[in-house]
C-alpha cells in the first residue's frame, strides 16, 4: 500500500495513507526552514514525541482547526486538556495505542521534555504503523543499545533519526543508531534548523542502510 510522506522540516511529518493523515511534531511557526504554515497542515490525528517547543510547535492551533485526536505522553495530554483539547490518547514508553489508521507505540528516548518551564513527562520515540508501513520516529534522543531490540521487534521499513548534535545524536552516533535499528531506509531529522545544530551530516552514512534526505516541504510517495 502506498504511503505519502511529507517532511514539515526539523522533526515534523505528515503521514497520509489516503484515508487518514497523521501529523507528527509540527514545529512551523519560528522554524526558519519551514515551507508550511499551520493553516496549511491538515490531518485527523497528531502525535507528539515530547513537549519541547521545537516539537510541540503549532499543536494547539492545528488540533483545534482540524478537530484532530492527539496521541502523546500522558502529561502532554493533561496540558492539552487544560487548553480545551479533549480528544487525546495518552501513553508512555512500552505502551501501544490502536487507532483508525493502525497503531502507535511509545519507545524510550534519552532526552528531557518541558514546555515553557512545565514538566511534560517522559520524552519518547514513536513506532507508527500506517498504510501498511512501519516507521520508527526516534524523537530527540541520545544513542542507546536498545535501539537494536526496538528494530528487531518493530521491524520498521523507515527510521527517522536525529543527527543535529548538541541536543541529540550527531551524524556519527546517528550512523550507529541506524545500523542498530537496521531499517532499510532512514531519514535524517533535527539538523541545520538553527545555528547550534550541525548542517554537515556527511558522516551519517550507515552501512547497509539507504539514507533518504528530505527537504522541508518535500513529499515522498513510499510504496
Amino acid at each position: 500500500m502506498a504511503l505519502s510522506i511529507t517532511f514539515l522540516g526539523h522533526s515534523g511529518f505528515i503521514f497520509d495513507d489516503g484515508t487518514h493523515k497523521l501529523i507528527v511534531d509540527p514545529f512551523l511557526t519560528g522554524n526558519p526552514l519551514a515551507k508550511h504554515s499551520p493553516k496549511d497542515v491538515k490531518g485527523d490525528f497528531l502525535a507528539l514525541t515530547h513537549g519541547h517547543g521545537d516539537h510541540f510547535g503549532d499543536t494547539l492551533d492545528i488540533v483545534k482547526a482540524n478537530n484532530a485526536t492527539v496521541i502523546a505522553p500522558f502529561e502532554i495530554c493533561e496540558f492539552l486538556g487544560e487548553h480545551g483539547i479533549s480528544k487525546s490518547e495518552p501513553g508512555n514508553p512500552g505502551g501501544r495505542i490502536d487507532t483508525a489508521f493502525g497503531h502507535i507505540a511509545f519507545t524510550p528516548a534519552i532526552h528531557s521534555s518541558s514546555y515553557n518551564g512545565r514538566y511534560m513527562g517522559e520524552a519518547c520515540g514513536l513506532i507508527i504503523h500506517i498504510g501498511g508501513v512501519t516507521i520508527y520516529h526516534c524523537g530527540d534522543t541520545a544513542l542507546f543499545n536498545d535501539m537494536k531490540t526496538i528494530g528487531e521487534l518493530a521491524q520498521p521499513q523507515i527510521a527517522c533519526i536525529p543527527v543535529g548534535d548538541r541536543f541529540t545524536m550527531g551524524p556519527e552516533l546517528g550512523r550507529k543508531a541506524a545500523e542498530l535499528i537496521n531499517a532499510p531506509v532512514t531519514i535524517p531529522i533535527h539538523y541545520k534548523t538553527f545555528p547550534l545544530l550541525t548542517d554537515d551530516i556527511s558522516a551519517f552514512a550507515p552501512t547497509g542502510v539507504k539514507v533518504r534526505v528530505m527537504e522541508p516541504g518535500e513529499t515522498w510517495q513510499y510504496a
